[in-house]
């Protein structure tokens, strides 16, 4: 049977949760724990003044105790203190997100070379940031499709974000080179039905396919701005904690992973607002 670790091998904010969950009648140790420690000036039991909000080791041996008395009792109070340690890690997270949103928000809405799908003058804006080998990614585009065609109201601004291997960086620098051409959307939509691996020699088949001037768009791929581009988009993922793709960018949210078309037309419902 897994043991619980002993009270003293806890994280300080995983102890304060724990003292906050304990029935109000607790021994004066865990009181003063529970507040933050001991009260300004307090002395040891040799003299010596205590630091504020450090427990004497008669103090920290009550509350290991009473710790440890109480999971014994009650296992479930180790359980709802890490809930309530993720509840509020997670409110942590997202106000960074939102943070960082604000931030960058002229890199994500009004970066004049960014690709735009659906209304270019749409009232709200969808920022994606996609990898076109990127299984999730390709799940979720009919979703995305589907809003696009259903709300006219939305703006589509893609990020180009090569983070799974170099044919990744050589879709990608096809894609903006293919936006030269004005056939940025067909390629895309191209190389999202694909279900093979998008080396060069699948990029020529797809790229004449859809009409592209193979010839021109391959020296386009090789232009230092294409690379430019791309770095700019890794940046600004950074900037903004993206780990993966696809991850979305509505209003004030950061939505990471592939979500569906009811996820999809909530967030932006709630963006409008």
């Amino acid at each position: 049977m897994r043991k619980l670790l002993p009270a003293t091998a806890l994280p300080a904010a995983l102890l304060g949760t724990l003292l906050a969950t304990m029935p109000p009648a607790l021994p004066a140790a865990a009181q003063v724990a529970s507040q933050g420690g001991a009260s300004q000036g307090s002395t040891s039991q040799g003299g010596a003044p205590e630091a504020p909000g450090v427990l004497t080791p008669a103090q920290r041996a009550e509350v290991v105790a009473v710790l440890r008395q109480a999971l014994r009792d009650d296992p479930s109070i180790l359980r709802d203190a890490l809930a309530a340690m993720e509840v509020a890690a997670q409110r942590d997270r997202e106000q960074a997100s939102r943070a960082a949103i604000a931030a960058n928000r002229d890199a994500l809405l009004r970066d004049p070379e960014s690709p735009v799908r659906g209304n270019p003058q749409g009232s709200v804006t969808v920022v994606e940031f996609f990898d076109a080998r990127c299984g999730y990614c390709k799940s979720m585009q009919p979703a995305m499709d589907q809003l696009l065609r259903s709300n006219r109201n939305v703006r589509l601004v893609m990020k180009d974000l090569p983070i799974l291997g170099p044919n990744s960086v050589l879709a990608s620098r096809a894609l903006l080179a293919a936006q030269r051409q004005g056939k940025y959307d067909a390629l895309y939509d191209a190389l999202l039905r694909l279900r093979t691996d998008p080396n060069e020699a699948v990029l020529r088949a797809e790229a004449e396919r859809v009409g592209l001037d193979w010839a021109r768009l391959r020296r386009d791929m090789d232009d230092p701005a294409i690379a430019r581009r791309i770095e700019n988009n890794l940046r600004l993922a950074r900037n903004l904690g993206i780990e993966g793709t696809p991850a979305l960018v509505i209003g004030d949210r950061l939505i990471p992973g592939a979500v569906d078309l009811a996820t999809l037309e909530a967030a932006v419902a709630e963006a409008s607002r």
